[in-house]
Order: structure tokens, then sequence, then C-alpha cells
């Protein structure tokens, strides 16, 4: 199945996230069938981001947004495992600082944009500006409705300077979230991801949704779809958010750079310092 043709928000569609079960694993039915599948996509996205770092002329950026526990971390450490990291990198965007407070709500955001060649990963994003940010009325709301158009021409100015851009939202429901939080607290490696308003956001579950209906319907565009990925089985998750990864990157026609030297002289040199190493080991 091609899960980007299932998952994706076409432009203009208005999305009901009550109408999307976040427990849906579309043509799979076990992780153990599963599993090889993502094994295989990782594998190729290995190659294919050795070849878009060779190639240095295209980036990926891949934005990743959800609600608390919704996965994120989860998506990184198994999906962009197999990367080599001197062409990856990471960003997450917490609450901003006094100097990014200072300046508009994409300098902080765009400094952190993919360089050529390299594959970037935005833990929540940019659009924190038109979900945190309204949910909680830190911004007038003309201020924080103005951002879609901004949001929108900033990515169109990411992807015609040849960054490919992909979203996704991962979909989890109420009741796998709180699920998720038990076992944290029990778990005292993951002590560290507990805050206390992890409860508290729960109350704005409703306006969460609200807000992100509106962001999946006035910001996925062609240049820079919106996927929205059932999450409650996160082997289903990784899955699905391998594969549109993987078939993008292989859309996007990555070829090595030529070789610019005379491969035959080359070699030549080489056998030739052979020879004389083999020469000089005999010799001593």
């Amino acid at each position: 199945m091609d899960y980007a043709k299932k998952f994706i928000v076409k432009p203009g569609d208005r999305v009901r996230l009550a109408d999307i079960d976040p427990g849906d694993t579309a043509d799979q039915r076990s992780h153990s069938k599963a599993k090889p599948l993502t094994k295989d996509y990782l594998k190729r996205l290995a190659a294919l981001q050795y070849r878009l770092y060779a190639d240095g002329n295209r980036s990926l950026l891949v934005v990743l947004q959800g609600l608390d526990a919704g996965g994120k971390d989860g998506v990184i450490r198994h999906v962009f495992s197999r990367m080599n990291p001197q062409g990856t990198s990471v960003a997450c965007f917490k609450q901003p600082s006094r100097e990014e407070l200072s300046h508009d709500f994409l300098w902080r955001i765009h400094k952190r944009t993919p360089a050529k060649g390299e594959v970037v990963v935005f833990n929540r994003s940019h659009y924190e500006g038109v979900l945190v940010e309204r949910v909680h009325d830190l911004v007038p709301q003309d201020m924080w409705s103005s951002r879609f158009e901004l949001i929108t021409r900033f990515e169109e100015l990411l992807a015609q300077s040849g960054t490919k851009i992909l979203k996704f939202y991962l979909h989890i429901s109420p009741e796998e979230q709180l699920e998720r939080f038990r076992r944290r607290l029990e778990d005292e490696t993951r002590h560290w991801k507990i805050s206390e308003s992890d409860y508290e956001e729960r109350k704005f579950w409703p306006q969460y949704m609200e807000a992100y209906e509106d962001v999946l319907a006035k910001t996925s565009t062609a240049d820079s779809p919106w996927f929205v990925i059932p999450s409650n089985n996160k082997w289903f998750r990784n899955l699905a958010v391998a594969q549109i990864i993987t078939r993008t990157m292989d859309d996007m026609k990555l070829q090595l750079p030529p070789t610019h030297v005379d491969l035959r002289d080359i070699q030549r040199r080489y056998h030739a310092a052979k020879q004389r190493a083999d020469a000089d080991g005999k010799d001593t």
C-alpha cells in the first residue's frame, strides 16, 4: 500500500481528526510482518541520504508535530537511525528564548533549515506559532491567523531553493497518551521526560484538535504536504513514515556526482605506489 496516498492531506482538504482512527494499521496486521519491511526502508534511506549528501544540490526537511507523547522522539530514534550523522541533524523547538522572542516567529526556524546536501528533522517547528500560542492565547487572533500565509510563503521559499519538505502529524488518542504517561511513571529511565504540564495540557485537547485541523487545511501544499499518521501503534507509525520518506527521496532522482579526475591515471598511480611499497617491504 502507498501510505503517502492514504494519509496525505490534499491541498484545500478539511480534515476532521475525530474521524481518523489513530489505531489504524492499514494493510498491516502485526508488528512481526511489518518489521522486515521497515528494516528494508531504513536500509534504502541510508543509501538515499548518502546520494543526497554526495550530490549537494538538494536537501530534505522533515517536520514532526504531535501532542505530548505522540512519538516524535521515537520516530527520530527509529526512522533516522541508519542515516550518517555527518549529513543529518535534528532541531528541537521548545519555548522561545528572550532573544528569539525579540525577533519574528520564523527567525529561529530559518537558521535551522537544511543546507544543500543535508537532512534536517524538526522536532516541533514553526507551527508552534499557530498551535500553542493560539490555544493558550499568547498572541492575538489576528496575529496567529495571519501566520498561515507567512508559513506557506516561507515553505515556498525553501522549496524553490531545492528543499523537499515532508510534514507529519503523529495522531494518537487521548487514551493512548494517558497510557504512555503511565509507562513513563513506571520506568525510571524515562522519568526525565515527565513534565508538570503533561496533564494540564490534556484539558486543552479539543482546542488543539481544532488548531491542528486548521493547520492541516491551510498549510498542506503540493510542495510541502501534511500526512496524518495513525500513531497508537508505534511499529506502524515507523513503517508509514519510513515508507513515505523513502519513496519521496526515490522520486527526487538523486544521483552521485560525476567523477572529475582521470580514473585511469589515478589507478596507474595507485599501482605504482603499491609496487614501491611492496618492494620496500621486501627490502626490509
